[in-house]
């Protein structure tokens, strides 16, 4: 195929170098003749760095020089060409300008993709005389790391165009997922499920972000925490995208920004780029802060209210040589450990006439990593969250100790209202039939590097326990971002799983027969 990439800039090079490696002839072109010469050298030093660690032949690599054509003039006439990649500034009338003169000098047989990343399909393609002829072809930076692409039909597209494009980037080796043409598309759209809780958890001063990145990390299993992931990015960059989404979607509460962004972004904390974001960065940056040592008296006898969840954390504790008292409640001196689920430990303490001193919260959601988090209450006493820390940190079988996060007591802590909020986001999508299942989970762990997709996620915690959790945290608190989805709701009651797709009306259709002669 012959395909001309138009803007040579980060993106447009990185497809280039992807589509040539495959063996496709590429024109790269950009109304900067520097910037497409740059962007031609960029490549062949990647290719080349590619050759010199073994990951390509020699000959491949030149071969794929000799496919890249630098192209001086972007609307010079094409007719062979088969396909049209834009890869300009993210400006609507910018990308209508380039596609306008693209109509006309190309075939009309030519497919049109923009590569955008927020702007509307259906409007960048409203101002072409054939609007059916464009899509969306969405990569992620860098493109020949980033193995997942969103393709993108607009309102007008022709159905023949998607198959094809996804045709075409999966010939190529990368993963294509359909997507409806809405905000943030599926990957950033899916991925505010992390962030806005992780910025709410912080309003809330549930913990600090080192805190939440921690567990984010350790006991949810994710790659880098949600505050290490907006300084990478930009907080510029990921406010935007919170923003623009919240709005498109008509302030949907799932998706509600934060009033913490908007200073930061004015004051320049921004992340890596500006060398100061949630954290400091760059070689005079300071060390992060070591969590603090653990202190308290591990040997102080415990009592763990609860039922499942309890008896696995009395077996936990018992096992790792922890004093655990049973019977129906503490006695003087016991630490009194509750499990929460969607729920408060000062609601524990209300409820079951617990004292209130000595009262903690423990997560128990699985941990990814050797992680326990401890929530602690206004009416806490230092001492004894120090003493239940201790104990909580005990190893068994001679293992490492346990890291124990301590966090400010809220319904269902830190872990499960960030599980909560991804599963949650990622079922909206599916219910709204923006996306397959199966392609919100492969979109998400491919371009967001999660451990599991989440609705795959949603149905190692089992969708009875995760309706459990959702009802809980939205009884709890009042707020509209924790109620439950139908997706969720329908598939706990049905006993489906979150990644099933389920019967729907138009596959219930007799299939239609056509008449004979």
């Amino acid at each position: 195929m012959r395909i001309r990439i138009v803007g040579a800039g980060a993106m447009g090079r990185g497809i280039a170098q992807w589509a040539a490696v495959a063996g496709h002839t590429v024109e790269l072109c950009d109304v900067r003749t520097e910037a497409v010469t740059a962007a031609v050298d960029f490549v062949g030093s990647m290719l080349e760095r590619a050759v010199q660690k073994g990951r390509m032949p020699a000959g491949d690599s030149a071969a794929a020089l000799e496919r890249l054509v630098p192209l001086g003039d972007p609307w010079a006439p094409g007719p062979e060409v088969e396909l049209v990649v834009e890869a300009v500034r993210e400006d609507l009338d910018t990308k209508a300008e380039v596609f306008g003169k693209l109509e006309q000098v190309l075939p009309e047989s030519t497919v049109f993709a923009t590569n955008t990343s927020s702007l509307s399909v259906t409007r960048i393609a409203a101002s072409l005389r054939d609007p059916g002829r464009l899509a969306g072809l969405h990569f992620f930076n860098p493109v020949p790391l980033m193995r997942i692409v969103e393709v993108v039909p607009g309102a007008a597209t022709r159905p023949g165009i998607p198959p094809v494009l996804t045709a075409l980037v999966e010939s190529c080796g990368h993963r294509a997922v359909t997507v409806a043409d809405t905000p943030g598309f599926l990957v950033n759209h899916a991925g505010r499920g992390l962030v806005t809780e992780a910025l709410a958890l912080l309003e809330e001063s549930v913990a600090d972000a080192a805190g939440i990145d921690r567990i984010a990390r350790d006991v949810l299993g994710l790659r880098m925490g949600p505050f290490e992931l907006m300084d990478l990015t930009g907080l510029d960059v990921t406010a935007a995208v919170i923003d623009s989404i919240w709005e498109g979607f008509r302030h949907e509460d799932r998706l509600r920004p934060s009033f913490l962004t908007p200073n930061r972004v004015t004051a320049g904390l921004h992340g890596r780029k500006t060398g100061q974001g949630w954290f400091a960065h760059g070689p005079d940056a300071p060390a992060p802060a070591p969590e603090p040592p653990v202190t308290g008296d591990a040997g102080r006898p415990v009592f763990v209210a609860g039922g499942a969840d309890g008896d696995e954390l009395r077996t936990a504790l018992s096992d790792a040589g922890a004093t655990v008292e049973s019977g129906t409640g503490p006695s003087g001196s016991a630490l009194v450990l509750v499990p929460v689920w969607g729920t408060t430990v000062a609601a524990a303490v209300a409820s079951l006439g617990l004292p209130a001193t000595r009262t903690f919260g423990v997560d128990p959601l699985p941990s990814a990593g050797r992680r326990r988090v401890l929530a602690v209450t206004p009416a806490s006493g230092p001492s004894a969250a120090r003493d239940a820390r201790a104990v909580l940190a005990r190893p068994a079988d001679g293992a490492e100790p346990f890291a124990v996060s301590v966090v400010r007591d809220t319904a269902g802590s830190v872990a499960q209202r960030l599980l909560a909020s991804v599963v949650s986001v990622a079922a909206s999508i599916a219910e709204r039939s923006l996306a397959t299942p199966a392609d919100i989970d492969l979109a998400v762990t491919t371009g967001l590097g999660y451990p599991v997709g989440p609705l795959a996620w949603g149905d190692r915690v089992g969708a009875v326990r995760m309706l459990e959790l959702q009802r809980a945290l939205h009884a709890a608190t009042g707020d509209p971002r924790h109620r439950p989805t139908r997706w969720l709701t329908e598939r706990a009651q049905l006993g489906l799983p979150l990644t099933e797709t389920g019967t729907s009306p138009d596959t219930c259709a007799e299939p239609v027969t056509a008449p004979g002669p």
